[in-house]
């Protein structure tokens, strides 16, 4: 394989197993240097597996991968002095403040007590936490927690940063804070892999994405380009009686013979159209049904839906041993 010295990260033929069962089956990324590059799927698709292979954490069963130039099996020193990672759980002390948690990473990199008291500072202020500095971390909350952790990944700026689910389990304020923060490392010249399972997120941030389904990619592009993959014209309705969707999903069906997105509200249902000209025979359908609609709109389909025209199914977590407890039982 020829090495592109150029690409944050190159990677080719990617594979990992745990206990007989694969986790990775042939994963190829290509992701260029200062962008964001998001990997989505559901829990157990395999995206903290590739994150801990690109990382060093892991050795790969097949397939190589280079971080900006270096081997991660034959080069891993060099691989470690140029990234960091932030995991789905927080890794700073709960027991010392904020500010003692970035003080002791920069000690333990190589700060003097004076500069690593100042990029403390600097850090604090950076991710909104400044007021909070002097308090014990166990006392912060979710958000809080989670800015500190992405803040204590960064003490050192490194030139690749994985962020493995980094908004799971926060409101929309502090997913949105934590969005913020992501979007000004990339601009300040950091390269972000990024691993979600909230579809909006990739949408918001990720300049490229590749949708991650059983440890294989299934689609790699822009969100546009894989919003176009699938076709231009979306039907969605909002139904009036929650209870009457899967009456509509199966006149849906009979009509055009294609699958049905439910989305997360109830009443609301999603179908991928050929043109915009089938949508009034399934309105007018509908309506001799007795179904009503209090809401319908044409439009361009969203990730979601994308996800669910490539896999057939919703991006949620996957039933049965997940990922994580896979990757805990490996060790």
């Amino acid at each position: 394989m020829t090495v592109d010295s150029s690409l944050a990260i190159q990677a080719d033929g990617l594979a990992k197993s745990f206990r007989g069962s694969p986790a990775l089956a042939g994963v190829d990324l290509r992701v260029r240097q200062g962008s964001i590059y998001g990997l989505l799927g559901p829990n157990g698709a395999g995206k903290t597996t590739t994150v801990r292979l690109l990382a060093t954490l892991l050795r790969p069963d097949a397939g190589n991968a280079h971080i900006l130039g270096y081997d991660v099996v034959r080069e891993p020193e060099e691989v470690r002095r140029r990234i960091s990672l932030t995991g789905q759980f927080a890794s700073v002390d709960e027991d010392l403040t904020g500010r003692d948690n970035l003080i002791l990473l920069g000690r333990l990199l190589g700060f003097r007590w004076s500069a690593a008291r100042v990029r403390a500072t600097e850090l604090l202020d950076a991710f909104d936490l400044a007021e909070a500095a002097k308090r014990q971390v166990k006392t912060y909350s979710g958000g809080m927690r989670r800015r500190l952790d992405i803040a204590a990944s960064v003490v050192r700026t490194p030139d690749l940063l994985f962020l493995d689910e980094p908004t799971t389990g926060l409101d929309p304020r502090s997913r949105g804070q934590v969005w913020q923060i992501v979007r000004a490392l990339a601009d300040s010249g950091t390269t972000v892999l990024l691993t979600t399972q909230y579809l909006e997120e990739a949408d918001q941030l990720a300049d490229r994405i590749a949708v991650v389904d059983r440890g294989t990619i299934i689609a790699e592009g822009t969100p546009t380009e894989l919003k176009a993959s699938v076709g231009r014209d979306v039907l969605r309705l909002t139904l009036r009686d929650a209870g009457q969707r899967e009456t509509a999903r199966d006149l849906i069906v009979g009509q055009l013979g294609r699958r049905v997105h439910l989305e997360a509200d109830q009443r609301v249902l999603a179908v991928q159209l050929s043109g915009s000209d089938e949508a009034l025979p399934i309105l007018d359908a509908m309506a001799r049904a007795g179904l009503r609609a209090d809401e319908f709109a044409l439009g361009t389909p969203s990730l979601d839906e994308v996800f669910f025209a490539l896999t057939g199914h919703p991006a949620e977590p996957a039933d049965g041993e997940s990922e994580e407890s896979a990757l805990e039982a490996h060790r």
